[in-house]
């Protein structure tokens, strides 16, 4: 029996047995000497040094490998794993400190009755799964116990320091979420409202159903309108601008010579004289991934949001190998995939912008310096026609510009120009403003102030909003007149229909499953969850008109079943609450944190002798 045992919990073993290594590992980490050659991480005075870190790295690669398959881990994977085992590192000593300065303490009897009450949650899962401890398919608690009385004392060891480190961690997590809690009234109201639902007659009459032709407005209560309701109409300044733009668009030149610049480096590439992630870091004009050595993360092979040409190159690449140039419309790629799963790649770029080169560019600063002398910053506005003329230019005239938005021009946005424009006085113009196709000038032609434009501007709009306030009075009286004829009729949609009016069935829906009718209106919502089967609501006035409404059906949310799961549906709200305020704690502590990590300077030459 007890061999059978052992076999079908090897698993367990597997588990236990990174786990102890890592416990070994960790317990060698932290004295507080500052020195030495070997000391790889350094947090808050507490070193981690090579060998513990080694043992852990070794140990996490193979749990890793295992659970790839047994394949051979790309370089990335590889880092990957000691990025999470150097976060592990620095994550435990961390919480060691928080835990002494907290009080937070585990004794030996506190453990012993955990690892009888059930298997630690690091390897509760796989226990949970072994048929071993099962009885009738359900984990059966005394066959753990025989087992953990029986299997020898490094099985209990192990199981010891596990505890040692889950119980620390669950008693911090107590300490930090003690207030998050969420009541049984919540829960139920949570849970009533996805269960109970209605079914009901639902009469409606709206402004927008009253005809214009029994809605006129006279000029004298059109301007009463208009004053009464002075600060809907006020409007923010707005700028109309007129502008010459000198093109900055590169030319065949400038691209062939972006073409052999991308050639030169993929051959300094090729010929293994430099490293991808350095010559990105210097070359790249991507400087977001060009920072991280040209590393764009996962992507899938048809990815949307990249430039399709981009993509198309991306997508015809094996691993490992170094693209040609790919031209996309930010400049040449030279691209490299360094793992692939399924439709996704670990891929780097570095980007060789098109950009303006020898006589082209002259010629370009020449014309910008012209625009610049003949028109920029000045207080008569005529000169900006003068350079328009002189650099054989159009004058334009730029869209409506809003006080706090941005200009957006048909070749793209342009910075600056509100800041400048609502300083500016009209018939002045701008320096030279650099976009990323032009450079341009721009002219403040008018500018209309910040406040309450005249009526006569606005007759259109206030003539809507007083006919749609003057049909809301109308919807009411005819709401009403009708709330007074069906007041003793039994059925609410037959009669509705019976006068051609707007009235339909609506439901079963429940207070989260109600259409747009009842979202908008909430007070409706309400009313239609208040009715019993037949019952009839007054008038109720809503945000899009007047309803009436007739209970059909009604079912209850099931109060008993709702016990059942109760305790579930808590911790399901509760957990991501704890666990978010477990997370900003863990990132505080890290962000105050003193951390010297010399992976980079204590592995370098291990890693230069196996590439060589």
């Amino acid at each position: 029996m007890m061999r059978s045992m052992r076999a079908i919990v090897k698993p367990v073993f597997y588990v236990l047995a990174i786990s102890f290594v890592a416990w070994l590992a960790i317990g060698q980490v932290t004295d507080i000497l500052g020195g030495g050659k070997d000391v790889v991480l350094k947090v808050n005075g507490e070193v981690v040094r090579s060998q513990p870190f080694q043992l852990q790295y070794q140990a996490a690669l193979e749990q890793y490998r295992r659970q790839q398959g047994g394949g051979r881990l790309s370089r990335e994977d590889e880092q990957q794993v000691q990025n999470q085992v150097a976060d592990q590192f620095i994550h435990n000593i961390l919480l060691e400190r928080a835990y002494h300065r907290l009080g937070i303490t585990v004794s030996d009897e506190e453990i012993i009755q955990a690892a009888r009450s059930g298997p630690p949650p690091q390897i509760l899962q796989q226990v949970l799964q072994e048929a071993t401890f099962q009885t009738n398919g359900q984990f059966d608690i005394t066959k753990w116990q025989r087992y953990l009385s029986s299997a020898g004392p490094e099985f209990a060891g192990q199981i010891e320091q596990l505890y040692r480190d889950y119980l620390p961690q669950r008693k911090l997590q107590e300490y930090l979420t003690a207030d998050v809690y969420v009541s049984d009234a919540k829960l139920w109201r949570i849970w009533r409202d996805q269960h109970e639902s209605v079914t009901i007659v639902l009469l409606a009459v709206r402004p927008e159903d009253v005809p214009d032709s029994l809605v006129r407005i006279p000029d004298a209560e059109l301007e009463q309108y208009y004053e009464r309701h002075q600060s809907d109409f006020k409007r923010p300044a707005a700028a109309w601008l007129s502008y010459v733009a000198q093109p900055r668009v590169p030319d065949a030149r400038d691209s062939a010579a972006a073409l052999a610049r991308a050639r030169a480096l993929r051959a300094e590439l090729a010929s293994g004289k430099a490293k991808f992630e350095d010559v990105a870091k210097k070359e790249s004009a991507d400087s977001g991934s060009g920072a991280r050595g040209g590393d764009l993360g996962w992507i899938k092979r048809n990815q949307s949001g990249f430039d399709p040409r981009f993509v198309a190159g991306l997508r015809s690449l094996p691993v490992g190998s170094l693209s040609q140039p790919v031209l996309s419309s930010f400049g040449y790629h030279l691209i490299r995939i360094d793992a692939a799963k399924g439709d996704s790649v670990h891929a780097r770029h570095i980007l060789v912008a098109i950009a303006l080169q020898g006589k082209h560019l002259d010629a370009v600063d020449a014309r910008t310096d012209t625009l610049d002398r003949v028109a920029a910053d000045q207080t008569a506005g005529h000169r900006l026609d003068s350079a328009a003329h002189v650099l054989n230019l159009p004058l334009e005239r730029a869209p409506k510009l809003v006080q706090g938005e941005r200009l957006v021009l048909p070749e793209g946005p342009v910075p600056d120009v509100s800041v400048w424009a609502f300083d500016a006085r009209p018939g002045e113009t701008s320096p030279v403003i650099d976009g990323p196709r032009a450079s341009y000038v721009f002219r403040l032609d008018s500018l209309e102030p910040a406040g309450v434009p005249p009526l006569a501007q606005l007759r259109a709009r206030v003539l809507d909003e007083a006919r749609h306030e003057r049909k809301k009075a109308l919807a009411r009286e005819h709401a009403e007149q009708v709330a007074r004829e069906l007041r003793d009729a039994t059925d609410l949609l037959a009669a509705g229909r019976a006068r051609g009016l707007r009235v339909q069935r609506e439901g079963p829906f429940t207070r989260v499953t109600a259409g747009p009718e009842f979202t908008r209106n909430p007070v409706v919502l309400g009313a239609a969850f208040a009715l019993r089967p037949g019952e009839r609501s007054a008038l109720i006035a809503g945000e899009t008109g007047f309803f009436l409404l007739q209970g059909i059906a009604r079912t209850t949310a099931d109060s008993a079943a709702w016990r059942k799961q109760r305790d579930q549906q808590r911790e399901a709200l509760v957990r991501p609450i704890e666990q978010a305020r477990i997370q900003q704690y863990l990132a505080a502590l890290r962000a105050k944190a003193t951390i010297v990590d010399r992976r980079n300077e204590i592995f370098r030459p291990a890693a230069a002798a196996s590439e060589s």
